[in-house]
Formats: structure tokens, sequence, C-alpha cells
């Protein structure tokens, strides 16, 4: 029985599409606030950014929450499901290896929103880097040390 009722009927029906952009968001297992240590943060970021830099995608923006993460890119020559298990799975590998923690680091599976054709990215880049604004993290966005956006 999947831990979120009807769960799998999200994966129903997803496609991936090269030159599409993507607001992706993707949960920690039981929402532990494993990268509260922004050290560890680092680790998915880095992840994230060999992503871009492989062509795989086109970076936004991104934000690292303590318990989740948000991104914006456009997908470029790969399937979206590829790109963000690669991520989570070598996230998963680098931060058990540095903490001497076992197990599942990620919820199953994560959450996209493809972005329509004309749509602004603006709008969607502003709300991933105002999360922690809006989460009390701190009091200005320069203050917080996991995040970046394209237009900087």
């Amino acid at each position: 029985m999947p831990s979120q009722p009807n769960s799998h009927r999200l994966r129903r029906g997803r496609h991936s599409e090269p030159g599409r952009a993507y607001l992706i968001t993707a949960v920690i297992h039981l929402r532990q606030p494993i990268f509260t240590d922004w050290r560890l943060g680092r680790l998915l970021v880095r992840e994230l950014r060999r992503a871009h830099d492989s062509g795989q995608v086109d970076s936004i923006a991104w934000v690292v929450m303590p318990d989740h993460f948000h991104w914006l890119m456009q997908l470029k020559v790969t399937n979206l499901g590829n790109v963000i298990g690669a991520i989570k799975s070598q996230c998963t590998k680098s931060v058990n290896q540095a903490t001497g923690r076992h197990g599942p680091l990620w919820q199953t599976g994560y959450h996209d929103r493809a972005i329509r054709d004309g749509e602004e990215l603006l709008p969607s880049a502003r709300y991933i880097v105002a999360n922690p604004l809006r989460a009390g993290l701190v009091k200005r966005i320069g203050d917080y040390p996991l995040w970046d956006a394209c237009w900087l």
C-alpha cells in the first residue's frame, strides 16, 4: 500500500518534453529537516549543478529548503524522471556517506508542473527563491545560502 493514497496516480500520464520548462518539488523522507545543515544542502546543490553542466537541463532557479527542494529548469535532451532520479540517488549516496546514515533520503516520486508556452518564468522563480522568507528562515533572501537564479 502506498504511503500516500493515490500517489501512484500522479505518475499516470506523466510526459517529458525536451525544451519544456518544469517546476520540480521533491521532499525528504518523513520530512526530516536534513538540509538544515547547509553543508548537506550543498551536496544536493552539487547534483543540481551537475545536471545543468552536463547539458541535461538549463537551471533557471532553485532553492534547497530544510526538508525539500524546488527547482525551475528547462529540460534539454533527456527524460525528466531520469534526471530527477539520478539527482536524488547521487544526493542520497553523498548525504549517507557524509553522515553515516542508511536508508532512504527522499520520499518516492516528485511533483512536477510543466510551464506552458508563453507562461512567464519569473513569477515561478520569485516563488522559489522567496521560500526561505515565507518559511521565516531568514529576513532577507541574501542571508539564505542555498538558492540561485539565472538572472543574478
